[in-house]
């Protein structure tokens, strides 16, 4: 298994803080990022924009949101606040290049678990 602090501080996030959170359990913190890939909000998300479902899209990524920033996937975040806001604001864009910077970022958060393995 590679160091957690490691392989934080190279995907981006901040560890200290993130660790904090986590009671400076870094097995508590594996165990729940572990849970990452059987969430469904990227799934419901995607769903819902291709609908043109906002309401229900905005629940999604709020969710997406809350769950990458209370496990410090920084770069997820800050793609996944990009959405937020339009949606939020009600907006009839096209979310499709947000969605994908989404997608890129979940893929990247899914190696560092792969990586922390």
């Amino acid at each position: 298994m590679a160091d957690l602090k490691e392989v934080f501080q190279k995907y981006g996030a901040d560890y200290e803080t993130t660790m904090a959170r986590f009671m400076g359990s870094e097995q508590m913190y594996l165990r729940i990022l572990a849970m990452l890939p059987r969430d469904e909000n990227l799934h419901k998300l995607d769903q819902a924009l291709q609908t043109g479902d906002y309401p229900a899209a905005f629940d999604a990524a709020h969710t997406l949101k809350g769950m990458a920033g209370n496990l410090g996937l920084a770069p997820l975040y800050q793609a996944v606040c990009d959405i937020v806001e339009p949606l939020r604001a009600g907006g009839k864009l096209d979310y499709s290049p947000l969605f994908q910077s989404i997608q890129k970022e979940y893929e990247q958060a899914a190696a560092l678990l792969e990586l922390l393995k």
